[in-house]
């Protein structure tokens, strides 16, 4: 009866390793054929631009609404907040932007985002952030979301994550009659074996998906590399406008208190709060946010360089 079973199981094996191989083949035959009609270099280049256009603005056109609702982000009235819109318009003055919608949310954490670009701009802050913030602080930390909106980073980053997604497809599918085949291979193996129901992936075909997963890790650290050097620009930015740089130090360093304590549960503030960052190497390669401590570091560094530049000109 076990030879039997024996016999069936390298049968089965072996079919399984000859539909795969079959399909494998197949897939390899379809993309040559995709290959052999594929337009020129020019031609290629702007379906793929295209592609990554069209799924971005879909992503932006679609996403930002359930973003919204997904946060309770109601639309803030100027009637109900004039002071802040005077800070606000005079913030756009200067920066020679449009003054951008602003929503208050319900977030996990005190915080504030932006999305759009400089002419239809939207900011959404959490409501906990009119009690934990001076006006002054306030303004330093609106400066900082403008500066993103002047910049275009929101856009940016959903065009690079559109483009990433795009090359791993591109990739993943150019490779798939290799993961197929090595996929028939593990499948008949375990049969041939007498453990149907354990699936190893070989060697061969760790390699395949290797190489997609390379990519896609080197792509990704690429565009959170991106978001932290624009975190820290910024800030800068948010300095050159209000000029005053430890208005947004403090901002954040409540932020941070906040998210830290558990008191804030007492004062209003959203829950769950949020995990501690990951403070080891793949953490901080991983965020898109640099540390807080670091940023406020530099802030406070900014603010003690103008100071010294000030007391060093002469008075005359």
């Amino acid at each position: 009866m076990r030879l039997l079973f024996r016999a069936f199981a390298v049968v089965v094996g072996l079919s399984l390793l000859a539909f795969y191989a079959v399909l494998a083949l197949l897939t390899y035959q379809f993309l040559l054929l995709l290959w052999s009609v594929r337009p020129d270099p020019a031609v290629s280049v702007a379906l793929v631009s295209a592609v990554v256009l069209l799924t971005a603005w879909a992503n932006y056109r679609f996403g930002v609404p359930r973003l919204l609702a997904s946060v309770d982000a109601m639309p803030l009235a100027p009637e109900r907040a004039p002071a802040l819109y005077r800070r606000l318009d005079a913030l756009c003055d200067r920066m020679e932007i449009a003054t951008p919608a602003v929503y208050v949310a319900r977030l996990a954490a005190p915080n504030a985002f932006a999305l759009g670009g400089p002419r239809d701009g939207i900011v959404v802050v959490d409501r906990s952030l009119f009690r934990m913030l001076s006006a002054d602080e306030f303004e330093a930390l609106l400066a900082h979301e403008l500066a993103h909106l002047e910049g275009y980073d929101g856009l940016v980053q959903m065009f690079a994550i559109s483009a990433l997604r795009t090359v791993v497809g591109v990739l993943a599918l150019a490779l798939l009659p290799v993961a197929l085949f090595f996929e028939g291979v593990a499948r008949a193996t375990a049969w041939v074996r007498g453990t149907p129901t354990a699936t190893p992936l070989s060697n061969d075909e760790y390699g395949a998906a290797g190489v997609v997963t390379l990519v896609a890790v080197g792509l990704t650290l690429f565009v959170r590399a991106y978001s932290r050097r624009r975190e820290f620009a910024a800030d800068d930015r948010a300095v050159e406008v209000t000029g005053r740089p430890l208005s947004l130090a403090r901002a954040l360093h409540r932020l941070q208190q906040a998210t830290e304590s558990p008191l804030s549960l007492f004062f209003g503030m959203p829950t769950p709060t949020p995990a501690p960052a990951d403070d080891t190497q793949l953490g901080r390669l991983l965020s898109t946010h640099p540390p807080l401590e670091a940023r406020i570091e530099r802030l406070v560094k900014k603010a003690e360089q103008r100071d010294a530049a000030a007391r060093s000109i002469p008075i005359r």
